[in-house]
């Protein structure tokens, strides 16, 4: 081949390359939502007591929310849980967080300020009770916590809400049946059987902050039956999100030694307020579900975020932003 033919291929090759990057960056580009630039500014974002589920969900979403909005400053803010979370949303001192559905619910039916413009943008995993004693305790049942030392959760959290409820179905008086502790995931290990008898948690399988006790210390799951939860559906109306379940032989796997626990579950919502930018909304939501395999590496729960129960964000609807990116996906 004479040279001259030789730099007519090399031409023709580079004009092929450059033309094949062009076409792939124009493709790129169309397939962001609606061809725009990534949303930039400050949001804030409520997560949850630390060593919860909450909490280290939260930081792993502001970390791919950065890849995919590198101009999006998140500002994260620990709370109590559930029921503050809400209250922060629907009140403008967050924009958005993670609540159980019974949760919001109740601030629904309450008349809360600000509970007309709550929205939801996605369905994520479910919370799972957990009572917790230390092994050689007395307790085998919810009704024999009558006269402990229970840990109920922090005021204004989700787990507060769901002992409250599951103590009362239980024939206890959470005031004056048991003498009652304000910890949560962060501090209730840590007291089990030196200053409380019995801790409840709701959340996400594994919690790090029971999995990692689970490796020292000894402790066992109190069993919550199913006539209990059916119980809990002749109250309100926040009760028709508890749906009896069971924690599975895996969770914790050096505690249950192969053996499941009966329990109570409760959905778990990504919720804003309507007046929140829906293009940011759309982006906001399309890193929660295409991140959910990396963040689940670390996040056990989030492997259980799915496409198609996304949209389920029952008792709120879904926020406009939020239903853009699921149109834009739908086969």
């Amino acid at each position: 081949m004479s040279t001259l033919l030789r730099r007519i291929g090399r031409r023709r090759a580079l004009r092929g390359a450059v033309a094949g990057a062009v076409a792939l960056g124009l493709l790129l580009w169309w397939l962001l939502p609606l061809g725009e630039e990534p949303p930039r500014g400050t949001i804030t974002f409520s997560t949850g007591t630390r060593a919860g589920v909450y909490q280290k969900y939260g930081e792993l979403l502001r970390t791919e929310f950065g890849k995919d909005m590198p101009d999006l400053k998140v500002r994260l803010l620990t709370s109590a849980g559930s029921q503050e979370n809400v209250e922060r949303v629907a009140t403008g001192k967050a924009d958005f967080t993670i609540a159980a559905a019974d949760a919001v619910e109740t601030y629904k039916i309450a008349g809360r300020p600000g509970a007309d413009g709550l929205r939801g943008v996605a369905r994520l995993y479910d919370d799972y009770v957990q009572l917790v004693v230390p092994v050689g305790s007395d307790i085998r049942s919810v009704a024999d916590l009558r006269g402990k030392r229970v840990a109920v959760g922090l005021p204004h959290s989700g787990v507060r809400l769901i002992a409250t409820r599951l103590l009362r179905a239980a024939g206890i008086d959470p005031e004056k049946d048991i003498t009652p502790r304000s910890d949560g995931i962060d501090t209730g290990p840590r007291r089990l059987g030196d200053q409380v008898d019995a801790f409840f948690w709701s959340g996400g399988l594994p919690t790090d902050g029971l999995r990692q006790i689970a490796e020292k210390a000894a402790f066992r799951f109190v069993p919550i039956e199913k006539d209990l939860v059916a119980r809990l559906h002749t109250y309100s109306g926040a009760t028709r999100y508890y749906r009896a379940s069971t924690i599975p032989e895996s969770a914790y796997p050096t505690v249950q030694n192969a053996v499941p626990v009966p329990t109570m579950a409760v959905p778990n919502l990504l919720i804003t307020r309507e007046d929140v930018d829906p293009r940011l909304t759309e982006w906001l939501t399309r890193t929660v579900i295409e991140s959910r395999d990396g963040i689940g590496a670390h996040v056990h729960s989030a492997q259980l975020v799915d496409l198609r129960t996304a949209i389920y964000t029952d008792p709120l609807p879904l926020h406009e932003g939020a239903r853009r990116y699921y149109r834009s996906v739908k086969p």
